[in-house]
């Protein structure tokens, strides 16, 4: 079977002029057959085939009841478009995890059985689920020992709030959704209101949406531009929305006000985990 995330691989394949083959998603996972790269036109001189579009990355995106689920896929989409990288779906137990909207995945690892030694740790956000979560000692003892090895240590949106409860944010510029944004300082974190904000090792993307930004960004980051602007295209991320709307510097006050009295209780229950942290 021959899904998008194949024919973004076969497009990076070609562009860089060497065999595509079907990357595995998970350890384990038997290999599949070779596929020829079609010919190209153009002038390619300025590649090298053996730089940069095949990888051996493994990437540890966390699970847990009440994440958000586009703060996971948005992300998981483009990883799974990077030729060789290894994706770790990982929870506490192998239960199936139903997010804040109601989906359910399953998860292919837990804390015990997931890498020890990560290219990537990731964290989704949500609302209350991400306040259990952040608040939950296997959740946090696994993203401080993880977290602490990884070569980036990443989140979207309220998911940086269980990045700072684990101690992981320290000193780091970070950003996180505009309600809770504000609450990174209580862990020593350093917020930063901006779409995908990078210091050092840490790389943290704004609200839900953000996450394809994120995601673009870690692929070109791990790969390169190119190989980025192929899952780009692929995914046909060209955004265009109907509504300006989409952030607390665009929405008109009759949609501001509103929602930020909806999540009033979610920015108190941040603010106050964060404030209990000792981390400042």
């Amino acid at each position: 079977m021959f899904d998008r995330r194949d024919f973004t691989r076969l497009a990076a394949a070609a562009l860089a002029g060497i065999p595509f083959q079907r990357s595995s998603a998970h350890a384990g996972d038997a290999p599949t057959k070779d596929l020829p790269a079609p010919s190209h036109g153009g002038d390619m001189a300025g590649y090298d085939p053996n730089v940069h579009w095949m990888g051996d990355e493994r990437i540890a995106m966390l699970m847990y009841p009440g994440m958000t689920v586009l703060d996971l896929i948005g992300p998981q989409s483009m990883f799974a478009a990077m030729m060789g990288a290894r994706i770790h779906l990982v929870a506490k137990t192998l239960d199936p995890v139903t997010s804040d909207a109601g989906v359910t995945i399953t998860p292919d690892a837990t804390f015990e059985t997931c890498p020890r030694d990560l290219t990537v740790l990731f964290a989704p956000g949500g609302t209350d689920g991400t306040i259990k979560a952040a608040t939950d000692h296997a959740t946090l003892a696994f993203m401080a020992d993880r977290g602490s090895r990884a070569t980036y240590v990443t989140s979207v949106c309220s998911g940086s709030l269980i990045l700072g409860a684990a101690g992981l944010l320290k000193g780091f510029r970070a950003t996180s959704h505009w309600s809770c944004r504000d609450a990174l300082a209580g862990f020593g974190a350093i917020p930063t209101d901006a779409r995908v904000v990078r210091d050092r090792n840490r790389i943290t993307g704004a609200g839900v949406t953000a996450g394809l930004d994120f995601g673009l960004t870690m692929v070109a980051e791990m790969r390169d531009r190119t190989y980025a602007e192929c899952c780009q295209l692929m995914s046909e991320y060209d955004p265009d929305p109907p509504f300006k709307a989409g952030s607390m510097k665009t929405a008109p006050p009759e949609v501001r006000e509103p929602m930020v009295k909806m999540v009033a209780g979610f920015r108190q229950a941040a603010e106050a985990l964060a404030a209990g942290s000792g981390l400042r």
